[in-house]
């Protein structure tokens, strides 16, 4: 007995039967229910996502014997010949081998003529855009003024290829690509009516690898049946499609958190034994900084579980500041299409990994320590070359008053925070105290990113730093005294006002000014946060 491959047979035969395609399906069935039926229908849309399934299905609820329907009875000789392949009012061609006019002429010279069997003559033209442009002329004229007992249906997934002229006498229907969701619920039907035993993960696998297409993911089970013996197990298929733990590409966001590069090259070292795809790796890891950024800026939003544990998502976009996880999700997005161009697809994958953390901004803690405790102001842009000055010039000296910090923004400054949490702590003021107890208020301006896993933080690095258990609650409301944020931002504007006005009295920089018409266009203390 021949085998049937599964994308064929559970091809959809009747519109209720389609998964997907509901705005497709609305359309057509009530064209046919209310018999408006157009002459040129026209479906667009990538591989394996219904579109010669949904013509055949229109072609047989115009051609039923019971009658035009949008639910052909599938038992007719109609029905049962378009299910078969072989109804002879049916004509199905594939644009992509007939490119010539002499055969599009040849296909419409019997358009004329009646139906022999059904009610109206079909003419399926699949991949239509591969016509040349005489072969459009060809059509043209057809498609201007059919016979009333002929009906048109186009398929293509490149719309854009086809003429205006073509395009503005067919009714359009644009069909989506299929959700992972929607097609691992297909994909459990057909196991399950097979009887064929699975892991959700595994078929979740397929689905996700189907890539928005129906017909590939059944074409990749098949493949996994016939790998797993018989029974679709989650090792086989991530075997089969070469697939990476996802916990693998979570180690390796860990690792560019805590800024470790060795532990980053030993992660990509385990990696590389398992022979992985690294361009599908680094398409797992732009996902996950989607999904962190999505927990950064919409805390309440549901995550997807299929990527990621979501409370590993949730830690990691609370330790990594939304600033870094949009310039890793760049410097991933970049290096994913460049990573052909490598001799060595390893050593690329390194080198963007690597470049993430080189290129990763500096901590307002990294500067502190980075830089002596005078400030000192060079000019940042001169419009003019410098000349070389014979004599050293002394530095300009910023000597800016210390302002009294408050009893929260001091205890902030000694905690081991950093990304969202520190943020939050900096906008908070201390409303009260109670020996082990603390009240915080925070600005409402900040509220979305106070979640639990935010507050947790906070709490364990106050913990850590007292030595002893802390009862800490929250209450969002106007904050009227200044917050530590608020004080950092005053102490770099007075600083900058300081060194401005240094620099200004500064005799080589009026030196400059004089020589060469010099003008100053920003300046910065080295140690000012805001800096550029």
């Amino acid at each position: 007995m021949n085998y049937q491959v599964l994308a064929r047979k559970w091809r959809p035969r009747t519109f209720h039967q389609l998964a997907g395609q509901e705005h497709v399906v609305r359309a057509l069935t009530n064209a046919l229910d209310q018999q408006r039926l157009h002459h040129a229908f026209l479906f667009t849309g990538t591989r394996g996502v219904g579109k010669t399934t949904i013509a055949r299905i229109f072609a047989k609820s115009l051609n039923c014997e019971i009658g035009v329907s949008s639910k052909p009875c599938g038992e007719c000789s109609a029905c049962v010949e378009i299910d078969a392949g072989r109804f002879v009012d049916l004509i199905e061609v594939d644009a992509a081998s007939r490119t010539g006019v002499d055969d599009t002429r040849e296909l419409l010279e019997n358009v004329q003529y009646a139906p022999s069997r059904g009610r109206f003559k079909v003419y399926l033209i699949d991949e239509v855009h591969m016509f040349s442009r005489s072969s459009f002329n060809a059509l043209l004229k057809t498609l201007e003024e059919p016979p009333p007992h002929v009906k048109f249906l186009l398929a293509t997934t490149d719309p854009q290829k086809l003429p205006v002229t073509v395009l503005s006498r067919c009714l359009q229907f644009n069909l989506k690509r299929l959700s992972t969701t929607l097609i691992a619920g297909y994909l459990y039907q057909v196991l399950e009516r097979e009887g064929i035993a699975r892991e959700e993960e595994a078929v979740r696998l397929i689905a996700r690898a189907g890539d928005g297409s129906m017909r590939d993911a059944l074409s990749l089970l098949d493949q996994a049946i016939a790998f797993g013996g018989g029974r679709v197990e989650t090792a086989a298929v991530s075997a089969m499609l070469g697939s990476i733990d996802r916990r693998r590409v979570v180690g390796l966001l860990e690792a560019l958190a805590a800024n470790d590069a060795p532990a980053l090259l030993q992660q990509v070292a385990e990696l590389d034994k398992l022979s992985p795809d690294y361009a599908a790796v680094l398409a797992a890891l732009l996902l996950l900084l989607q999904q962190m950024a999505l927990a950064q800026m919409v805390p309440e939003a549901a995550l997807d579980e299929d990527l990621a544990d979501p409370e590993d998502l949730r830690r990691l976009a609370g330790v990594l500041p939304p600033e870094d996880v949009q310039l890793f999700y760049q410097i991933a997005l970049l290096g994913r299409r460049d990573l052909s161009l490598n001799p060595d697809l390893r050593g690329g994958f390194e080198m963007v990994l690597l470049r993430m953390l080189c290129f990763r901004p500096a901590t307002i803690e990294t500067a502190a320590t980075a830089t002596p405790a005078s400030l000192t102001a060079p000019v940042s842009s001169i419009v003019a070359p410098l000349r070389s000055v014979s004599s050293p010039a002394s530095p300009v000296v910023a000597s800016v008053p210390a302002q009294p910090a408050s009893e929260w923004g001091a205890l902030v400054a000694q905690l081991s925070l950093a990304g969202i949490p520190k943020q939050v702590a900096m906008n908070c003021v201390l409303t009260g105290r109670d020996g082990d107890s603390f009240l915080l208020t925070l600005e409402s301006s900040h509220a979305q990113m106070l979640i639990k896993t935010v507050e947790e933080r906070i709490r364990v690095a106050l913990e850590q730093h007292l030595g002893k258990p802390v009862n800490l609650k929250f209450q969002i409301g106007t904050v009227t005294t200044a917050t530590p944020a608020s004080q950092q931002k005053q102490q770099q504007a007075d600083r900058r006002q300081v060194v401005s006005e240094q620099a200004l009295h500064d005799p080589y920089v009026r030196e400059m000014q004089d020589t060469f018409g010099a003008q100053i266009v920003a300046i910065h203390p080295l140690d000012d946060a805001d800096q550029p």
